[in-house]
């Protein structure tokens, strides 16, 4: 509650905040707009695969030319983290193995982390905390994405003595879903393909929040940052409004839907004929408490909360996140507090790669939200007995040999680098806890 007087007593002492981002895309671009009006926070470098477009980005966002001068432009997001005038560094890219390098070098260089790149995250998240804590710097999930706020709202309901039956996020969701690929994936956001090329929207990675695979991610890194479980055979993605949200989202012995308690699950705002669900929660996450009193649960019911029949399970929920907008909480615990805004602690849930189709020996998979797989959010106990490939290192890696539409794909599957470094950190992820 006290962030900003923290922030200002830093901002009077001449002693900014001082943070580099490395990805200016939209969430990236989203933190940005909130820096001129967060006083005592400031950006001292930028690092984008395009240094050009990075600052076209921050003047649409309504940056002065007086911040652009006072800010360093780079290519190269290693170099970001060395440097001196870079207290907290943001990771943005989006893409696996370069927030792995990404996060690796800042923490080398004492520097906390905070990682947007959920991809990331859930491919070796474990192993980044560790080496984090080892080297004494904060690793922290984003504020403002549904991971981050999911686990605030778990450690609430925990730290106020309650029992976290489930936890999850709202999104749009069909079973068709799964097989979309970016070819036509605009008739299912009603746009046509030139409205979303105009936009600059890019039709795989939107594919991704479609098929399920982000949904997956984002459970994932819920399930191990807050210790919960994924459910056996992936996510089901019940349809469920806010006001049906205790009723459907408790154990199968109490009613539900749930294999067992302290679940995560994503909740669907469309009906399975495709109608929409009343008071859905597209756009926002939840937790489902379990009193463990009478007494507790009686007060559920004499202070409004929607509970189940039984009066024990009753939901919370937040209906909307920010994402970028929200990002300097983060920035802001990792460098006033030294606290982060949720991080992994297991390996309890995986993202794994799933064939959209028939695969044939030969083809090369095209990653998250592309044409040849999805991801899938099991557990991450079946994840390595069945030896699956995570989602995040099935770009352009080659089949061996022929896979099945619907099956999950292995490491046995593919030929991939064993000498790359997001290899290499996710095989020490994989024998730390196997």
């Amino acid at each position: 509650m006290n962030l900003m007087s923290l922030l200002a007593a830093r901002r009077d002492a001449g002693r900014p905040v001082r943070a580099g981002l490395i990805g200016a895309g939209k969430f990236g671009s989203m933190f940005l707009a909130q820096v001129p009006t967060t006083p005592g926070l400031e950006i001292a470098a930028i690092a984008d695969l395009a240094p050009d477009r990075a600052r076209q980005a921050c003047r649409t966002v309504g940056w002065d030319d007086q911040r652009l001068a006072a800010t360093a432009f780079l290519d190269d997001g290693a170099a970001l983290a060395a440097r001196d005038d870079v207290e907290v560094v943001i990771e943005a890219t989006g893409h696996p193995a370069a927030g792995i390098r990404h996060a690796l070098a800042a923490i080398r260089a004492g520097k906390h982390v905070v990682m947007v790149n959920v991809e990331a995250d859930v491919l070796a998240g474990a192993e980044l905390a560790a080496a984090a804590r080892s080297a004494g710097v904060v690793y922290s999930m984003a504020y403002g994405d549904q991971p981050a706020l999911t686990s605030e709202m778990v450690d609430w309901a925990r730290a106020a003595g309650f029992r976290v039956a489930c936890a999850g996020k709202g999104t749009k969701y069909l079973p068709v879903f799964h097989q979309v690929t970016p070819d036509d994936v605009w008739t299912h956001y009603g746009l046509t393909p030139a409205e979303a090329a105009a936009a600059g929207m890019n039709p795989q990675m939107f594919n991704s929040f479609l098929d399920g695979t982000k949904s997956a991610i984002e459970m994932a890194a819920i399930a191990n940052a807050c210790e919960l479980t994924p459910p056996s055979d992936g996510l089901l993605f019940p349809p469920c409004g806010v006001d049906d949200l205790p009723h459907i989202l408790r154990p199968k012995a109490a009613g539900g839907v749930l294999e067992t308690t302290g679940m995560v699950e994503v909740v669907s705002s469309l009906e399975r004929d495709g109608r929409p669900v009343f008071r859905d929660l597209r756009w926002g996450v939840y937790v489902i408490l379990e009193a463990l009193s009478d007494y507790a649960a009686a007060c559920f019911r004499q202070y409004g909360l929607k509970t189940d029949a039984s009066g024990r399970y009753a939901a919370m929920y937040k209906p909307y996140h920010l994402i970028g907008l929200e990002l300097g909480i983060s920035v802001l615990n990792a460098a006033l507090r030294g606290e982060a805004t949720g991080s992994t602690r297991t390996f309890a849930g995986d993202a794994v790669a799933v064939a959209k189709r028939d695969l044939k020996a030969g083809e090369t998979l095209d990653g998250e939200g592309g044409w040849t797989v999805w991801g899938k959010c099991i557990p991450a106990a079946r994840s390595l007995a069945e030896g699956a490939l995570p989602i995040g290192l099935a770009h352009r890696v080659p089949l061996v040999r022929d896979v099945a539409a619907g099956a999950v794909v292995s490491w046995a599957d593919v030929t991939v680098d064993a000498g790359s470094e997001a290899v290499r950190v996710r095989r020490a992820m994989e024998a730390r806890f196997g």
